[in-house]
């Protein structure tokens, strides 16, 4: 897994839309990225309308929020609509930023093992840099600690 202090690898994916976007086009402003299992399950909608109730204070701060997960496009769109969420989404389906960002692990559930995505959150900074990681965050307060983390809630 990445460290803070290290370059956050940049990566260029699809949005809900299918619109390209990069990391880098954030530049000056710090990023929120994080990474999360599935579209439409409990824990990732708890954690998705967290950030959405949080945007504008998140925005006051400078900050931008990207979620990434291996859903679809079309399941983005879906899911952003259905929680009217007003951050990006992006579709990593071949697991470009998921791999670089080391967040596909093995995971356990039930003493079944299995790879997936582990919830992940990177806080990066207006040059690049990765400032923060907070790795296997809690979906309903992962917004918040952000939050506190660049001062207030």
């Amino acid at each position: 897994m990445l460290e803070a202090g290290m370059q956050a690898p940049d990566f260029t994916l699809p949005d809900k839309d299918g619109n390209e976007v990069r990391l880098s086009d954030f530049r000056g402003k710090k990023v929120v990225l994080y990474f999360y299992p599935r579209d439409n399950t409990p824990g990732c909608t708890r954690q998705a309308c967290a950030f959405a109730q949080h945007h504008a204070a998140l925005a006051g701060r400078n900050a931008v929020v990207i979620g990434v997960s291996k859903d679809s496009v079309a399941s983005h769109l879906k899911f952003a609509q259905k929680y009217e969420l007003p951050f990006l989404l992006l579709s990593d389906s071949e697991r470009q930023a998921i791999e670089a960002y080391g967040v596909w692990q093995e995971k356990k559930l039930y003493g079944k093992v299995s790879m997936g995505v582990v919830r992940t959150t990177y806080l990066i900074d207006e040059q690049g840099v990765i400032e923060k990681v907070m790795p296997k965050v809690k979906p309903d307060t992962n917004a918040e600690e952000i939050l506190a983390y660049l001062g207030g809630a």
